[in-house]
């Protein structure tokens, strides 16, 4: 049975010990952690494999570092207090968009995907997508099994219209969107239950019809 215990228990206690000298002192446990995410996310490949043309992906080209890139930020802390995988073809560098999973205690446990930090020109692909027709990705956001999983469509808008769009377009609220996300939460205690696994394939074929769309858009 995956066990993801060891890792959620040495985030949690990276998040009260952010630091180097800590880190490079327990490093032997953050192997521990990355080893037992890793093995998860192997078998997480594993199940879409097919479905997904992931021919010859491990979670080795997966899985994101751990370092945090603070050049430009407040927080200063190191290290990211989760573990995190890109599963699309071709891995984390992959050029389509994918499954994002992250594993980390309080609640920083999902699965999510979409275009979070689009290009211009991708939301622009998008834009003009929603211009000419609507129907099949309102079609998806409105299964049953998405919103169980989803809940809706989500992402930072626009106050208005994007340049070049009426604000009485039918498809106005998705029209402004600036992101196109959508994310599957998982408790704590999720995450340590023996299903953990089959609840998030289940969520990753909940996502896959809406990243097909996005993909086949971005083109």
């Amino acid at each position: 049975m995956l066990d993801l215990r060891p890792t959620l228990s040495f985030l949690d206690n990276l998040g009260k010990n952010n630091t180097k000298a800590w880190f490079d002192t327990h490093r032997s446990a953050y192997e521990e952690a990355r080893d037992h995410f890793a093995r998860f996310i192997d078998q997480l490949i594993n199940a879409l494999r097919v479905s997904d043309q992931l021919h010859g992906l491990s979670a080795r080209e997966c899985i994101a570092r751990i370092n945090r890139d603070t050049r430009f930020a407040k927080d200063k802390s190191p290290y990211k207090t989760n573990l995190s995988a890109a599963i699309a073809p071709g891995g984390r560098k992959s050029e389509q968009l994918g499954y994002h999973i992250a594993v980390g205690p309080h609640g920083q446990s999902m699965i999510a995907g979409g275009l979070y930090m689009p290009t211009a020109a991708q939301l622009a692909k998008f834009r003009q997508a929603i211009d000419q027709d609507a129907t099949e990705l309102k079609a998806i956001a409105r299964d049953t099994i998405f919103i169980h999983a989803f809940g809706t469509i989500e992402g930072e808008k626009l106050a208005t219209a994007p340049q070049g769009f009426s604000r009485t377009h039918p498809e106005i609220e998705l029209l402004k969107l600036k992101q196109v996300v959508v994310v599957h939460h998982f408790a704590d205690t999720d995450a340590v239950t023996p299903n953990f696994f089959d609840q998030a394939v289940t969520v990753c074929h909940a996502l896959k019809p809406f990243l097909d769309y996005l993909n086949r858009v971005l083109e």
